[in-house]
């Protein structure tokens, strides 16, 4: 026996309008095209599926079995039919997003609180890069937006900027190089640098500031969360340098000092990798909204409070 969801279809609607003339006309076919097609149904089951004495008509017990099938498929088919409507409009979809940078979960996560109230379809998950390499996986599906400050010519990635930050340092508040005002490589090279628990390239500090100067710290401390690490600075127990951003609530802090990492400053640019198909999906171009207005409004909040 053949059976196409055309039948089920079929089925479910002569039994939900009681009649031929009615089904045909929900389901938008003459009353001789449906009537030709059940005909044809029962002929290939060998059996009837309806009992065409009655009024209305009714279905056979076979008939009955076969709308219980209908039932449970049925919706099934439509539900999945329905989502990939929605994908093809661009209500539905999977933003996973994987990070080269430890501290922008403090950034990240209010710009995806947003982001899940306005795309309630959109499938979404977030990782930091410690399980995964990112760009591999973004290039392999796996993820769907990468959140880094390192750009590369990868075939099909794009990059698109975020949003400008200035590294800076934070020492506790009597340390030597407040007095200076500013942090240089070799400052660095008698104390314990606290960092968190990153490859080392991810790293600005060493990235930008003391492998290009041939510079190593005297010790290095992994901390996972940026309140432990500036409690330990508070305490005299090393230094951190981590995004301006990150900082400005502690800029009023009587323990610590910030300090820019040489006399004029750093500044890098934090960059969402996505695959280039996606670009123009709706909610892709929203997200990277949100993620770009997202920091001015910290910042700000920042500054009022």
């Amino acid at each position: 026996m053949h059976l196409e969801l055309r039948h089920l279809r079929s089925l479910r609607a002569i039994h939900e309008q009681g009649g031929l003339a009615r089904a045909a006309e929900v389901l938008n076919l003459t009353q001789s095209a449906l009537s030709h097609q059940i005909k044809a149904l029962e002929e290939q089951a060998g059996i009837e599926l309806f009992l065409r004495r009655t009024k209305p008509l009714r279905l056979s017990a076979a008939g009955m079995r076969l709308l219980r099938t209908a039932e449970q498929v049925l919706p099934l088919i439509e539900a999945a039919e329905a989502e990939f409507r929605a994908v093809e409009m661009g209500r539905a979809g999977r933003l996973h997003v994987a990070m080269e940078c430890h501290h922008c979960f403090d950034w990240l996560l209010p710009v995806l609180d947003q982001f899940r109230r306005s795309w309630p379809e959109v499938d979404l998950d977030i990782r930091s890069s410690l399980a995964l390499k990112a760009l591999p996986a973004l290039e392999r599906g796996q993820v769907d937006m990468v959140i880094s400050s390192d750009p590369e010519e990868i075939a099909g990635i794009t990059f698109q900027p975020l949003f400008d930050y200035a590294p800076t340092m934070v020492v506790p508040a009597a340390h030597p190089l407040v007095a200076k005002g500013y942090a240089e490589p070799a400052d660095l090279a008698g104390e314990t640098l606290i960092t968190y628990p990153m490859d080392r390239p991810r790293l600005d500090v060493f990235s930008q500031f003391l492998d290009p100067a041939g510079v190593e710290p005297a010790r290095v401390r992994q901390v996972e969360q940026t309140a432990i690490a500036l409690m330990l600075i508070a305490s005299g127990r090393g230094v951190a340098v981590m995004p301006d951003w990150v900082l400005r609530a502690q800029a009023g802090n009587p323990e610590l000092a910030l300090l820019p990492l040489g006399p004029q400053g750093m500044f890098r640019r934090l960059f969402a990798a996505l695959r280039s198909e996606d670009l123009q999906q709706p909610y892709m171009v929203h997200v990277l909204r949100l993620a770009r207005t997202e920091p001015v409004r910290m910042m700000r909040a920042l500054a009022q409070g």
